[in-house]
């Protein structure tokens, strides 16, 4: 019995310490694959709350006009070639969010984060006219954070990202439970952490 018992606790230490070596390799490899992205959303959470810190609220207008050839826009528009004739000659950027065509007037909007141009083209005469709103870095920052007009693709950063800071936490929640000595301490501190928030949101939000 006293044999079997000793290998018991061996067994238990062992698997006790295998765990929290993995929980602490967990931890420690998850922080740092998402330090940047953590650092990136946690800065323009900030930003984004005051925008004129930063200067994230100026804008830039620039206003462009030309001709498109009359029988581009005839008939039906080849919008991809329209399209791609605007790219080239004004470097425009950003995805196409709207092509709108009426009998007399081709509306299109590019977008991108911290981009936009709107293009209106007289379809009797060819000509067009384009103002672009260009903002600086930070505005871009920002909306990288909201994935506003980012594309598909960010859209998996964002997602990825959040992931891996759930992950960070939950596995330095876990790793509390093999610190004896602090357990009770930090589950306290994380209570009062809980606490706080939802005092905060009762007596702060209208």
């Amino acid at each position: 019995m006293t044999t079997n018992g000793s290998l018991q606790r061996r067994t238990k230490r062992s698997w006790f310490q295998r765990s929290a070596g993995l929980f602490r390799w967990l931890h420690i490899y998850l922080s740092m694959a998402s330090f940047t992205s953590l650092m990136f959303f946690a800065f323009t959470g900030i930003t984004l709350n005051h925008p004129t810190w930063f200067g994230a609220a100026e804008n830039e207008l620039r206003d462009t006009e030309g001709v498109l050839p009359a029988a581009a826009l005839a008939g039906d528009i080849d919008k991809l070639q329209v399209v791609e004739k605007l790219r080239a000659e004004h470097s425009l950027k950003g995805q196409v969010q709207e092509f709108n065509v009426d009998e007399a007037e081709c509306m299109i909007i590019f977008k991108s984060p911290g981009y936009a141009a709107d293009v209106f083209i007289d379809r009797a005469s060819g000509k067009y006219t384009i103002t672009e709103t260009i903002s600086g870095a930070m505005a871009i920052m920002n909306d990288l954070h909201k994935g506003r007009d980012s594309g598909a693709g960010w859209s998996w950063v964002i997602d990825f990202s959040a992931v891996l800071m759930l992950l960070v936490s939950v596995s330095g929640f876990v790793l509390l439970f093999y610190l004896k000595k602090r357990l009770v301490s930090g589950l306290v501190t994380a209570m009062a952490g809980t606490m706080l928030l939802i005092a905060a949101w009762v007596w702060f939000v209208p």
